[in-house]
C-alpha cells in the first residue's frame, strides 16, 4: 500500500475513533489541548499562512469529535494560539506543549489530542515531516509512545 493510502486510511480511522468517543471528550483539558495542537500543526513550518489558518478553522468547525463544544469558542482558542505563535514562535510553542500536557491525566483525552493533530495534519493529503514532528512532540509531553500512532 502506498504511503499516501496508508496516511489517508490512518486519518480516516482516527477520525472514526474520535467520533465514537465524542461523549467522553467533553473536558476543558481536551478542548484546550486540541486547539493548541491544531495551532501547532497549522504553524508546524514556523509560518502561519492565511490559507492554512482558514483550512484548519473549517476543519475545527466541521469536525464531529469537537461538536460537543461551541464552534466559536473553539475558533477563538485556536486563533489565540496562532496569535501567540505569531508573536513569539518558540515561546508560543513551549506554552502550547504545556497546554497539551495537561490532557495526559486522562488517557482517552490524551490519545484523542494526538488523533486530532493527525487528522488536522493529514486533512490536506500531506502529513509532512514538520507536522509529524509536532505531533510526535505532543506524544512525548502526553507520555504516549509515538509508534502507537505510526509516528
Amino acid at each position: 500500500m502506498a504511503l499516501w493510502d496508508r496516511l489517508k486510511e490512518s486519518a480516516q480511522t482516527m477520525q472514526a475513533q474520535l467520533e465514537e468517543r465524542r461523549n467522553e471528550l467533553r473536558g476543558g483539558a481536551f478542548r484546550d489541548a486540541s486547539m493548541a495542537m491544531c495551532a501547532l500543526v497549522a504553524a508546524a513550518d514556523g509560518r502561519i499562512e492565511p490559507a492554512e489558518r482558514r483550512r484548519v478553522a473549517y476543519l475545527i468547525e466541521h469536525n464531529e469529535a469537537l461538536a460537543g463544544f461551541p464552534a466559536q469558542e473553539l475558533l477563538e482558542r485556536f486563533e489565540g494560539w496562532l496569535d501567540r505563535l505569531a508573536a513569539d514562535f518558540d515561546l508560543g510553542r513551549a506554552e502550547a506543549l504545556r497546554e497539551i500536557a495537561k490532557a495526559r491525566r486522562k488517557p482517552v483525552e490524551a490519545r484523542a489530542v494526538v488523533q486530532v493533530g493527525i487528522v488536522i495534519g493529514g486533512a490536506d493529503g500531506h502529513f509532512d515531516l514538520m507536522e509529524r514532528s509536532v505531533v510526535g512532540e505532543a506524544c512525548q509531553v502526553l507520555d504516549l509512545p509515538p509508534h502507537e500512532f505510526d509516528l
